[in-house]
Parts: structure tokens; sequence; C-alpha cells
């Protein structure tokens, strides 16, 4: 007798637009009532914001009462007070030079993004870099007018406080790192110290130590430049906690790395180099960048010992009585900046974690 064979279900779709949607935003009844409540939030919300900043907005008015005039933003504000944001008091005729030097670094930054960059070749045009960029900022040789730093501001001097202080505290938080795991109780003891009396206190509290404090204790005559005492409270204020970030790291590499490293002779240098904190570092890529943009953000708190940061600058600006009652578009300019950097490096961040998952990616 021939078998019969029944017939089977058509399967259910697995993809496409329905499947993303019943699966994503309605796959419980609690998800489909977020989901609700998320649109309508969206439509209570878009709508006016599209309107106050995009078609009532002002774009080209001359003056503060022609915007205030018109019911929606004033963007000629920005127009008008951008340079002043962007780049402090630096001299008006002179700000090519800082627009370079940003540049400058921008690229630097980009550049060390890039895996066929990572040669020794590297260090050599980031000397060259920072070089240029110091050239340009003070001046006062090329033919350059020499330009005091109390008249640096902006978002090149927040660019520079950024990778400074990153720059330098990364290789300051490892060796505090590896010290506060060192066998060595003299070593450990100072790290531990450091580390948690670092973390323990807010970083404007050591801004204003390196501002009013430490001239105190300085030798009568000798002075250390305002700004330079603030890149070293950011490069210390970051190390303790990149410290702490690497350790982390450290901890979760398997016991038997450093045994398979002991095994191969290698001394602590070439074990720590070679095996032990390029595994470390890549498991601490995510809390890493994370830090790196908190660094970023946090130099924003210079503002409060006077020095002219994107942050200040934008507050100079609304200082013109001319322009009054704009901060609202002044802030969202600020926020876009902001923005635009931090999302940049976590981008980075998530690309670079996808290339180097070899063995802990879940």
């Amino acid at each position: 007798m021939a078998s019969v064979t029944e017939a089977l279900p058509p399967p259910n779709p697995q993809s496409g637009p329905l499947a993303w949607l019943r699966e994503r935003l309605f796959s419980s009844p609690l998800n489909a009532i977020l989901t609700m409540l998320s649109v309508w939030l969206l439509l209570m919300v878009l709508p006016p914001l599209v309107e106050w900043a995009l078609i009532r907005a002002n774009f080209t008015a001359e003056t503060s009462a022609e915007c205030r005039a018109g019911a929606g933003a004033c963007w000629a504000f920005i127009a008008q007070k951008y340079r002043l944001i962007l780049f402090g008091l630096y001299p008006f005729d002179e700000q090519w030079r800082p627009l370079v030097a940003a540049l400058i670094l921008i690229g630097m930054i980009v550049a060390s993004c890039l895996p066929a960059m990572w040669k020794p070749r590297l260090i050599l045009l980031w000397v060259a870099g920072l070089v240029a960029v110091a050239v340009l900022m003070w001046g006062g040789i090329l033919g350059l007018r020499y330009v005091e730093d109390t008249l640096w501001g902006g978002l090149p001097l927040t660019l520079i406080l950024a990778t400074f202080g990153i720059a330098v505290a990364f290789p300051f938080g490892l060796v505090l790192a590896l010290g506060r795991r060192s066998k060595m109780p003299a070593i450990k003891t100072l790290c531990v110290l450091y580390i948690e009396l670092i973390r323990g206190v807010p970083l404007i509290s050591m801004l204003f130590m390196s501002s009013v404090m430490l001239p105190l204790f300085l030798p009568e005559g000798f002075s250390i430049d305002k700004l330079l005492r603030a890149q070293i409270a950011i490069i210390l204020f970051a190390a303790a906690y990149i410290a702490e970030v690497v350790r982390g790291g450290l901890q979760a590499i398997p016991k038997g790395q450093y045994e398979g490293a002991d095994s191969l002779g290698l001394n602590y240098a070439q074990k720590m180099g070679f095996i032990i904190l390029p595994q470390a570092l890549k498991v601490v890529i995510p809390p890493m960048v994370s830090l790196f943009i908190a660094v970023f953000k946090d130099t924003s708190l210079v503002v409060i010992i006077g020095i002219y940061d994107l942050m200040q600058s934008t507050k100079v600006s609304l200082t013109d009585p001319a322009w009054r009652g704009f901060s609202i578009e002044a802030y969202i300019f600020v926020s876009a900046i902001y923005f635009i950097f931090c999302f940049s490096m976590s981008k980075y961040s998530k690309a670079l974690e996808d290339r180097l998952a070899t063995g802990h990616k879940r």
C-alpha cells in the first residue's frame, strides 16, 4: 500500500518587517504597551520640536530683535557668535591658527585609530603633530604673532586638554595598575594609596587645589602656568581610574596565561608586554573608551578656574547685551559638538571590539 503523507502547515515567517516588529516591539503585552507609549511621546514631542527648530527658525537675522519677533529658534545667534564659541578669546585675525591646530589634533587621533598606522612611525607623527600644534597656538616664531595661553579657548583648548590628558594618563595608569598587582609591598602600597586617594576626591577639588593650593607650596619666584596646572590635575585624575580599569582586565586573564608565559622563560617585561597586557586591554575596551569619553566631557570643569574651554566660551558669548536670551540655541550647538566626538569614540570602540573579538565575545 502506498503511504499517505499528511500535508504540513506552512512555516511561520521568521524574517521581514513584520517579524522584526513582532520580535522587537510587540513580543509581549508589556513590550506592546511600552512601544505604544514611546510612539505617543514621540508624536507629542517631535512635531513641536521640528516646528521650533526648523520650520519657524530664523537663520539669517542681523539683530536679536528680528529673532525675538519670531516664534522659532534663533540660529542666527550661532552664525554671529560661532567664532567666539569655537575659539574663545583668541585674537580674531589669528583664529585660523587654532582651527588648523584642532584639525591636526583630530587628524592624528583618526590616524591612530587606523590599524595600518600602528607602527613606530605613529610616534614620529605624534611628535611632529604636537610640535606643529604648539607652534600654531603659541606662535612667536616663523612670523607668527605670540599669543599667551591665557587667551586660548573654545574647541581647540578642549581638544588639547582631552588629548594630552588621555595620552599621558594612559601609560601612567598602566604603571599604576601593574604596581598595584606587584608582589613588592612598598610599590603596591604606594600605588594603592595614590589610586584610592585620587578616586576619593572629585575632579573639581583637584582643579581647585591645582589652581589655588599648589602655588602656595612652590618656591618664591617660581610659578606654573594655570593651564598646565589644570592639565596635570586632569592627568592625575584620569590615571587613577585607568589603573582600576586595567587592573580589572588583568584579573580577568586566566591564571594559565601567566603560567604559560613563565614556562616559556619570559621575564616580567616580556610576559606583560607580549602576553598579558594585550589580552587585558582587549577585554577592557568598553570601560576604557567610556572613561575616555568621560574625561573628554569632564574637561568642561576647568571653567571653574577661569579657563575658557568650549563651555566657558559659550557662556561668554551669551553675555553680549545685544544677543541675550538665546542660551538654548547656544547649548544645543555645543551639545552637538560634544555628541559628535563622544559618539565617534563609541562607534570606534564597537568596531575595535568586533575586530579583536577572538576569544572573549559571547
